[in-house]
């Protein structure tokens, strides 16, 4: 297992070198390095911009941690490895664009390793990531270009793949309390040891190297689009929701912070300014309106 977690490691760390690379490029500015540890052991890398003057906040963060003890989030699903010690590795990124008409994005793959305790059992592995697109005024021809990426990544593993990955995440990225998704969906996966390491590690590297060529684009070509304070305030106000969702729904954030993570690194993921207003509804044929026609699950290839 350690040579096939070496490789899935040094994948891991050029992903995230490739993506700073090409986002300190597309955004004129320079990312910060914190390398951080943890008692429990194992640690990671955390590469952030703050305040720059394309993206508002991005954070492209690597860690691989170990413990003594499955946390409760990781081993809800897989009750029979409950107490196991465990191994864990992954790139997670946010980016929260200044500009509101280009879309916030999320993007993360990991592994996942239960290790054995005792002569007769094994190594118990899985892989889990995907990415989605949060866009504050919608341009259709940009959620279909990322959902196209989407879907052609998977492709080579089976024409199954991108309808039950994109219904996926159109399920967990789903507000409960509001009745709307986060944004337009995109990919999600978990436990996934299907075909065995080399096709699930397959699988997770087609998804990452999927993000620049989903992302990129969309953020060229709207990063320069003029707006106004009435645009920033309503990209506020949706960001309200992404901190709702971060708190409240997601296995990631809960995951960290439950198994002693770096608390700054593991709300990296926040916006940096984020607005609520009481029972707030915007004007009908407004485009801030137009949003809410896109927050329910809809086929996009």
């Amino acid at each position: 297992m350690n040579s096939r977690l070496d490789l899935t490691r040094n994948w891991l760390t050029g992903l995230q070198a490739d993506i700073v690379k090409a986002m300190e490029e597309a955004g004129g500015a320079q990312f910060s390095n914190d390398a951080w540890t943890r008692p429990e052991g194992g640690g990671g890398l955390s590469r952030y911009l703050e305040d720059g003057p394309v993206l508002e906040r991005a954070a492209v963060l690597f860690s691989h941690v170990q413990g003594l003890q499955l946390p409760p989030s990781a081993s809800a699903l897989r009750p029979h490895l409950a107490g196991r010690p465990w191994e864990a590795m992954g790139v997670s990124l946010v980016i929260h664009p200044r500009n509101p008409f280009v879309p916030t994005v999320h993007m993360n793959v990991r592994c996942f390793v239960a290790k054995a305790t005792a002569p007769d059992e094994e190594d118990v592995f899985w892989f889990g990531g995907g990415m989605d697109l949060t866009p504050y005024y919608p341009f259709e021809e940009d959620v279909r270009h990322f959902h196209q990426v989407c879907h052609d990544a998977l492709q080579p593993f089976g024409s199954d793949k991108y309808p039950a990955y994109k219904k996926a995440c159109d399920e967990y990225f789903y507000l409960k309390h509001r009745g709307e998704t986060r944004g337009v969906g995109g990919l999600f996966f978990d436990d996934l040891n299907e075909g065995g390491f080399g096709n699930s590690l397959g699988l997770t590297q087609a998804v990452g190297n999927a993000f620049l060529p989903a992302y990129l684009p969309i953020l060229e070509c709207r990063k320069n689009t003029p707006y106004t304070e009435r645009h920033r305030d309503f990209q506020a106000y949706r960001r309200g929701r992404y901190v709702e969702f971060n708190l409240v729904y997601d296995r990631g954030t809960l995951f960290g912070l439950q198994s002693g993570g770096r608390t700054e690194s593991i709300l990296l993921s926040m916006p940096p300014v984020a607005a609520w207003k009481y029972d707030w509804r915007p004007e009908p044929g407004t485009p801030e309106a137009a949003l809410y026609e896109y927050l329910k699950p809809r086929e996009w290839v």
